[in-house]
């Protein structure tokens, strides 16, 4: 089930004023692939060598969790957090733009968006410069993503 429907049913069940339950919704979003990217790679990290050396040598459980496999998986949920960040700001945009989102006096792109729709024929630039920012982040942070990728993945090295 898609994720807006949820949000959008929670929102209209318990009000549209809760800006801490809407924050709350919008950071719950994708907390599974977060779960799982973890998971995996904790397990793949676990079964190299190290980690059972390192336990060998007497050290704790959790030194060895946050000291040695931590920093291995760490890169790639860095990547993972650059690139589910567009999506969440096309979340907020989207709620807010439907007006169960972000409420005034606050500020959102979705609301501006939203306003500038009645002056798309006298006004245009009321609604497009909030969507050409909108665009223009979550394309930037695409390519930051697709960077860090390129970046951090130890598959992808550069043989010059």
């Amino acid at each position: 089930m898609p994720f807006v429907i949820i949000a959008l049913s929670v929102i209209a069940v318990t009000g549209t004023g809760n800006l801490l339950l809407f924050v709350l919704l919008v950071g719950f979003q994708g907390w599974e692939r977060y779960a799982r990217i973890s998971r995996g790679l904790t397990l793949a990290a676990v079964n190299h060598g190290y980690a059972a050396s390192v336990r060998l040598l007497g050290v704790g459980t959790l030194r060895v969790y946050l000291r040695h496999i931590l920093p291995n998986i760490l890169a790639a949920l860095i990547v993972q957090v650059s690139i589910n960040f567009p999506e969440t700001v096309i979340l907020e945009t989207s709620m807010s733009f439907l007006g169960v989102g972000i409420q005034p006096p606050n500020t959102s792109l979705g609301n501006l968006l939203s306003y500038g729709r009645d002056y798309l024929l006298n006004a245009w630039w009321i609604a497009g410069l909030p969507g050409l920012t909108i665009f223009l982040t979550t394309l930037s942070m695409s390519i930051v993503g697709d960077w860090l990728r390129d970046v951090l993945d130890p598959t992808t090295t550069n043989r010059r």
